[in-house]
């Protein structure tokens, strides 16, 4: 899944996608950004 990195600042495919639930109940995908390894949100 294509999320956006906030420190390459760049639309990258995620890597190791996981769907997670916040606290208030949103669904988002949790991963790694491929190039600099920071975690990667998309809600969904």
């Amino acid at each position: 899944m294509q999320a956006r990195c906030m420190r390459c600042k760049a639309d990258k495919e995620m890597v190791d996608g996981k769907e997670t639930t916040t606290k208030n109940g949103r669904k988002m995908m949790k991963g790694k950004c491929p190039d600099c390894g920071t975690t990667m949100c998309k809600f969904i």
